[in-house]
């Protein structure tokens, strides 16, 4: 197929494109100013330099014109701080953008597409009693991206991502989001956490996960990405091994996390800003074991597992290397 990857200058698109290559597709990366250099990517990549959210109806409808098949790896994550209302940003960046790219896509000519979402809508589903959806901007605005991508006459994929390790290769200049983390676990700080777990995964399953959702995806459907479920002991206890700073393991009390969370919540207020997750209500989130079972998706979209402990172990490296 021919692919246009919007985002495919950052971290989950530039390792999808990779795999797209490495199978046999011609892959066009849409990137925000201002790319990384050319020689960074294979020669045969086409790089367009573009913002999404500055784009004309008309000049998004000729920047997507003429692929067979298009990937969602845009838009905004869970860290972003802006003001408030956070939900208007968000809306703005994963729902109204990805509609126009998904429209524009297949006024074009396009027939699949993958949209890179959250985990987060996942267990909005499975536990309705949390309202995820009405309590946190973010996760509301990743429900509704996955219903605005029914686009008709586009079969569209949905992929339900959880936490994703891995680097971006060398001359790219690239931070692990799990930078802050591991500054804080290398800290002479007991490692003060709360009790729950997670599902995770190597980045390059994710690409895999991507390219054979193009290839082999059913219409419509959502793919709850992952491959090891781990609790927050066993994650952290192993990113110190990793740094080199083997910690005994404290579990904070829900109660005093919200205590916490209260007062961050008031400083972000008093600065004008809201998070996209409500950070009292996230406790309740965060100390729950956010698991599920990937082998379903793993059987449809063919991905592969294992190699969890490696891409944490070089994660973490180019994390310590950031920090000197």
């Amino acid at each position: 197929m021919k692919l246009l990857i919007a985002g495919g200058t950052g971290f989950l698109g530039y390792h999808a494109l990779r795999e797209a290559l490495r199978r046999g597709h011609t892959v066009t990366a849409l990137g925000r100013p201002p790319l990384p250099a050319a020689e960074l990517f294979p020669h045969s990549v086409r790089l367009i330099e573009a913002d999404l959210g500055t784009l004309s109806d008309h000049e998004l409808t000729g920047v997507t014109a003429g692929y067979d098949g298009v990937v969602f790896a845009a838009g905004a994550d869970d860290r972003a701080l802006p003001r408030a209302p956070a939900y208007d940003y968000f809306y703005d960046a994963n729902v109204r953008q990805c509609t126009r790219f998904l429209q524009a896509a297949r006024q074009g000519g396009a027939h699949r597409a993958v949209v890179l979402n959250s985990y987060f809508a996942y267990f909005d589903r499975v536990w309705p009693h949390m309202r995820l959806a009405e309590r946190h901007p973010y996760i509301r605005s990743r429900v509704e991206q996955a219903q605005a991508a029914e686009v008709e006459g586009l079969a569209v994929m949905i992929l339900e991502l959880p936490y994703i390790f891995g680097v971006m290769p060398e001359g790219f200049d690239y931070v692990p989001i799990w930078k802050p983390l591991v500054d804080y676990v290398r800290s002479p700080w007991p490692l003060f956490y709360t009790r729950g777990g997670t599902a995770m995964i190597a980045v390059q399953h994710v690409a895999e996960a991507i390219v054979g959702a193009l290839e082999r995806g059913e219409p419509g459907r959502r793919y709850p990405i992952g491959d090891e479920n781990r609790t927050w002991e066993a994650w952290l206890t192993l990113i110190g091994e990793l740094a080199g700073r083997r910690k005994r393991f404290v579990a904070v009390p829900p109660a005093l996390v919200r205590v916490g969370m209260v007062g961050l919540r008031l400083w972000w207020r008093a600065r004008g800003l809201e998070s996209g997750l409500e950070p009292v209500a996230f406790v309740d989130l965060q100390t729950r074991h956010t698991y599920y079972d990937p082998a379903p998706s793993r059987e449809a979209l063919g991905y592969g597992q294992g190699g969890l402990d490696a891409a944490l172990a070089v994660t973490v490296r180019a994390c310590i290397r950031a920090a000197t």
